[in-house]
């Protein structure tokens, strides 16, 4: 009879194992990607070099979450290709948690702009947040005559295919935001694309180039200093940072809002534990005090958005610069 029982209760034991493991597996797994995470470094991919308005949003707030998250977050700049290089490693990388993309605009606008893309904006990547932007502004030389907005579209109407507007590059947000306007007001001009925003600004005060239409975050301290002017943005709201400067909006050409947002993504496949974690401290951390303060001075309007509207974001974004370059008859890069 002991013999029986014995023989039962191990029969009992061994149908219970496997449950066992299964429970034990599942509770190592959401120690792996929820409370343990980050148990070691993490990669925050820039795809542009350092000090770009990109880079300096992801600065800020890596620094902050190594503090808060106990690992070290550290930057690695892969720029080439318009960010294409560095948004392809993001996108080839491992869906643990450990590579986090800070991408700017690019990955909205490149799908429509390259005719080869090395990945698919939409299904490669898991959107966490929208960290913040920096609304485009349309600037002058400080000999230019044009004191406003609309003396400026005067000035390009009375001078048609005469006067250079400089942008920061085939592409950028800056140089679709002046293919939104000449197709909004109908005004002939010379585009002149720069390799980024520290070539056009040099340009801009030496006078070489009187306009331009540049991401506000590169003209804030030479604005505050009365070295060029800046006439308008392209934000919805006037910027707390520079109050005195009118929204397009406002003066009455519509439809012009356009921003370089810092976005946040990690590849498509992480966990959503993880997703969810890294969106809840980036938003705490572009709204505290001091991080907000030192954004908005670098022309960055700080957002720290939800998952669900940052996905939607992005898929209206997509199709929004999609019109503008196919209006325009844009030639694909």
């Amino acid at each position: 009879m002991y013999g029986l029982v014995t023989h039962r209760t191990a029969m009992a034991h061994m149908r219970k194992a496997p449950l066992l493991l299964s429970l034990l597996a599942a509770l190592v797994t959401s120690a792996a990607h929820g409370a343990a995470y980050p148990d070691r470094a993490v990669k925050v991919i820039v795809p542009f070099p350092a000090g770009g308005v990109t880079d300096i949003a992801a600065r800020l707030i890596t620094q902050r979450l190594s503090e808060r998250l106990g690992q070290q977050f550290y930057i690695e700049n892969i720029s080439g290709a318009g960010g294409n290089l560095g948004m392809a490693n993001a996108a080839r990388a491992a869906v643990d948690g450990y590579t986090v993309l800070f991408a700017s605009s690019s990955i909205v606008v490149n799908p429509s702009l390259y005719r080869h893309i090395p990945f698919d904006a939409e299904k490669d990547f898991a959107p966490v947040t929208k960290a913040g932007a920096s609304p485009n502004s349309w600037l002058v030389n400080n000999d230019f005559p044009a004191a406003t907005m609309p003396e400026l579209i005067e000035a390009m109407r009375a001078q048609p295919g005469k006067l250079s507007v400089a942008s920061p590059g085939a592409g950028t947000t800056p140089s679709l935001s002046i293919e939104m306007l000449r197709q909004s007001v109908d005004v002939h001009f010379v585009t002149v694309p720069f390799a980024g925003g520290g070539p056009l600004i040099q340009s801009l005060l030496g006078g070489f180039t009187p306009i331009a239409c540049a991401a506000i975050a590169n003209s804030v301290p030479l604005i505050k200093q009365g070295k060029i002017r800046a006439l308008a943005v392209t934000s919805r709201k006037r910027l707390v940072t520079l109050p005195d400067v009118p929204t397009l909006d406002e003066l009455g050409i519509k439809d012009q809002e356009a921003e370089t947002m810092t976005g946040v993504f990690v590849p498509a496949g992480t966990s959503q534990d993880v997703v969810e974690l890294l969106a809840k401290e980036i938003s705490a951390i572009v709204r505290m005090p001091d991080i907000s303060s030192r954004l908005l001075e670098a022309g960055i309007i700080p957002e720290g958005s939800s998952t669900a509207d940052f996905t939607a974001y992005i898929k209206a974004e997509i199709a929004k610069w999609k019109r503008v370059i196919e209006r325009g008859g844009i030639d694909r890069i």
